[in-house]
C-alpha cells in the first residue's frame, strides 16, 4: 500500500520535528528562566562588602565589644556567601533535573502520538500482512513468519474464513458453523458462529492483530482484512 506508506513516513517527519522543537522550546524556556534567575540573586561577597564598608567608614569604632561585633558580622558574611553559592548549584541541578524530565515528557508524548496516529492508519486499512499460511494437519498458523498454534476449532474457522477470503465472500456466523458442521446455514445459530470467532481471536492472543485480521462487517458477516493472494492453504 503506497499511499499507505507514505502517508506513515511523512507522519514520522512531522512527529521528529514536533519533537526537535518541543525540546528546543523547552530548554530555551528553562535557559531563559535560569539566567533570569541566576541574575536576580544577589552577588555572594556583597554581605562582605557592606561589613568592609561599615569598618572603613565608621573609624571610631574602636571598643572591644563593637570590633568583636564587627568580627561576627563578617563572619556571617563569609557563612551567607558560602550558604548562597551553595543555593546556586542547587539550583543549577534542580534546572538540569526539571529540563530532563520535561524532554523526556514530550519525548514520551510525542511517541503516543503517533502510536495513536499509526494504530488510526492500521484501522483504516488494515493489517499490512505479507503471507498467511495455513497448516491444518499441525494445527499451525503462520502471520508474517509468526507462528501460532491453535486448537483444531480454531484452525478450522481461520481455514473456513480464508476460503472465503479467497473467494471474495463474507460469511455470517452462521454460514461459518454450517460449513464446519456440513450442514445448510438455515439450521445453525448465528450464535455458535460468532463464538467460533471469539475463540480464534482469543487464540490469536494479541487482541490487536486478531481483530484487524478477523473483520466484523456489521449486518453482513465476517471476514479476513488481508489480500487473498498473500494466502497459502497446507
Amino acid at each position: 500500500m503506497p499511499g499507505s506508506t507514505f502517508s506513515v513516513t511523512d507522519m514520522r517527519k512531522s512527529g521528529g520535528r514536533v519533537v526537535t522543537v518541543g525540546v528546543a522550546a523547552i530548554v530555551g524556556i528553562l535557559l531563559t528562566g535560569a539566567l533570569v534567575l541566576f541574575i536576580s540573586l544577589p552577588d555572594a561577597s556583597v554581605f562582605n562588602d557592606r561589613v568592609e564598608r561599615i569598618f572603613l567608614e565608621n573609624d571610631d569604632l574602636v571598643g572591644a565589644a563593637e570590633i568583636r561585633l564587627l568580627e561576627i558580622l563578617a563572619a556571617s558574611g563569609t557563612t551567607f556567601s558560602d550558604v548562597l553559592s551553595s543555593y546556586r548549584v542547587i539550583i543549577f541541578v534542580l534546572l538540569l533535573f526539571a529540563t530532563a524530565v520535561l524532554i523526556v515528557a514530550i519525548v514520551l508524548l510525542a511517541t503516543i502520538a503517533q502510536l495513536n496516529r499509526r494504530m488510526e492508519e492500521i484501522e483504516r486499512t488494515g493489517i499490512q500482512i505479507g503471507s498467511l499460511v495455513i497448516n491444518r494437519e499441525e494445527q499451525i498458523v503462520a502471520l508474517n513468519e509468526m507462528e501460532f498454534k491453535l486448537t483444531g476449532a480454531a484452525i478450522e474457522t481461520l481455514a473456513v474464513l480464508a476460503e472465503a477470503r479467497m473467494d471474495d465472500d463474507i460469511l455470517s456466523g452462521a454460514q461459518i458453523e454450517a460449513v464446519i458442521q456440513s450442514k445448510n446455514s438455515a439450521d445453525c445459530d448465528e450464535a455458535a458462529g460468532a463464538t467460533r470467532i471469539k475463540r480464534l481471536r482469543d487464540a490469536l492472543g494479541n487482541q490487536i492483530v486478531s481483530e484487524l485480521l478477523v473483520r466484523n462487517i456489521a449486518r453482513k458477516g465476517y471476514v479476513l482484512a488481508i489480500d487473498k493472494n498473500v494466502i497459502r492453504m497446507q
